[in-house]
């Protein structure tokens, strides 16, 4: 057995409830501001956090809600869903976040598989909401800022303040994100205040953040990524986080120059635009000292090129919602160009090929394998899926072929699963989507793989031009014959408007498959 390991030292990990250990600011720094919501200015400062949570707390418990129970909250990044959030985990009740954008059908699959007790939304998801919870056992929605008729503001939720709840923190579930479902039903992840506060400080020296800095929250809070290293990860550290609502390049760049934001954290669709958009220019973005992208593969050549236009470092790292989510980080000096970065402390790593079951050695691919405390507990109501995933020695089998290089940085390939198989070759699509990124007529790609007679599978690309540009099936089928294999040359091309992506930056490929 290969066992990879983090070049950083082993830390000590606190048995305390996240809560606790996000809100360490508010007693030394109570005026400090927290959270600013960046279109209207609204803060609350780490004092404030503090006393607001534990009065929804106490509201919570007055309703008779506790361990054992289960709130839902879909809503977007606003100051108010860290209160939402740790209110409930104050109380001892889990929590479930919900994608926003969700339909009704699919938010009432998640409200029923949770079973959650009430939610907590914003008005422009009402009528979702009063849809999707029937036949669940949601008895009531609440609503962040004016409650519409047949809903209750949140604020009526608060009551007399309590502190932390007991729980056990090793075993309790304190939230419940939702896998993303590109492959079969969404399953519910289980992740106790352990694995989220390892977590937490797994990340805190890899991040290397300062007092006094400035971040920006554009990735969703209800998805692992924008809960924990931005929602709780940057509170826990004193930072001033600067929430917006979804994603709009020039509200964000202005925010970025106004609030003189020093951290940017993003997926590779955002990375993209840094690099290639031309409002870019109109900004300052000199505060900003690093750009962190997560949640998809990010090419070398992107990160680079993006790093070169707003003069600043930007680093990659690996996760997934199992995991509480970082396995992977690029602390400050250890960057290398197309590397997800090291393992963070605490944590093991193998390389397994997936078909002999061997473990594999530097430099050689193979699915990465992680175990460490942030591996969650379990799937909910799914034991079947958590043995797949989690074996008996704790093994979590990531499903992302790996490569880990002799100075213990890792670079991720592709899916096992996403795997293309040309006459028994492998074939990756995210090595062929950042070749065709390098085009200069290319703004974003996918590919996938489509069933050939005689191939058994060959490489299909969708490609969204740039504003103005032309390019032909042939031209595409040209340019990746200059650059790869010839097992690996895409034939088939599909020029389309946009690549289909979850909220966190991946490709929703089985949707390219259906409709492709």
């Amino acid at each position: 057995m290969i066992i990879y390991r983090s070049p950083l030292p082993e830390i000590d990990i606190p048995d305390v409830p996240v809560t606790e250990f996000v809100l360490r600011w508010a007693e030394s720094a109570p005026d400090r501001v927290a959270l600013v919501d960046g279109p209207s200015g609204r803060s609350y400062t780490y004092g404030q956090l503090a006393m607001l949570i534990n009065c929804l707390a106490g509201g919570l418990a007055s309703r008779g809600l506790g361990p054992g129970d289960t709130i839902a909250i879909m809503a977007p990044n606003l100051p108010e869903y860290a209160i939402a959030f740790h209110g409930a985990a104050v109380a001892g009740v889990a929590i479930s976040t919900i994608n926003p954008t969700y339909t009704a059908e699919e938010v009432r699959f998640q409200l029923r598989d949770s079973g959650a007790k009430l939610l907590i939304t914003i008005a422009m998801f009402v009528d979702t909401a009063k849809e999707a919870v029937e036949g669940t056992d949601v008895t009531d929605i609440f609503v962040i800022g004016d409650a519409p008729e047949g809903t209750l503001p949140v604020t009526s939720l608060f009551g007399e303040p309590i502190t932390q709840v007991p729980v056990d923190v090793d075993d309790h579930v304190v939230v419940l994100p939702y896998s993303s479902g590109t492959t079969g039903l969404p399953k519910g992840v289980m992740l106790t205040h352990r694995n989220l506060v390892a977590n937490l400080c797994q990340i805190e020296g890899g991040l290397a953040v300062e007092e006094g800095e400035v971040a920006l929250a554009v990735l969703p809070f209800f998805h692992i990524y924008g809960m924990q290293v931005l929602m709780n990860g940057l509170l826990a550290q004193g930072i001033t986080i600067v929430t917006v609502p979804r994603f709009d390049l020039e509200q964000v760049l202005g925010l970025v120059q106004d609030k003189k934001v020093t951290r940017f954290f993003a997926v590779p669709p955002i990375v993209l635009a840094l690099a290639k958009h031309p409002l870019v220019d109109n900004y300052d973005l000199s505060s900003l000292r690093q750009v962190f992208s997560g949640a998809a593969p990010l090419s070398a050549e992107l990160a680079l090129e993006a790093s070169e236009r707003i003069n600043c470092e930007v680093v990659q790292g690996y996760g997934m919602t199992e995991m509480s989510p970082v396995s992977h980080l690029t602390p400050p000096g250890h960057f290398k160009a197309g590397s997800s970065g090291i393992t963070v402390p605490n944590a093991e790593c193998r390389i397994v090929d997936p078909e002999t079951g061997e473990d594999r050695g530097v430099g050689e691919r193979g699915e990465l394998w992680v175990r460490g405390p942030m591996v969650m507990k379990g799937y909910l109501n799914n034991p079947e899926a958590t043995a797949a995933t989690i074996d008996p020695d704790g093994w979590l089998h990531t499903g992302d072929v790996a490569i880990i290089d002799e100075d213990g940085h890792m670079t991720v390939v592709d899916r096992v699963k996403e795997l293309i198989k040309y006459k028994g070759f492998q074939v990756a699509p995210a090595e062929l989507e950042a070749l065709l990124l390098t085009h200069p007529a290319i703004a974003d790609a996918a590919v996938i793989g489509v069933p050939d007679d005689e191939a058994g599978e060959i490489p299909k690309a969708f490609i969204v031009l740039k504003p103005g540009q032309e390019l032909t099936a042939a031209e595409v089928t040209d340019f990746t014959t200059q650059h790869v294999a010839t097992y690996k040359v895409i034939h088939e091309v599909a020029f389309v408007e946009a690549i289909p992506k979850s909220a966190s930056g991946k490709i929703l490929r089985r949707m390219l498959r259906d409709g492709g």
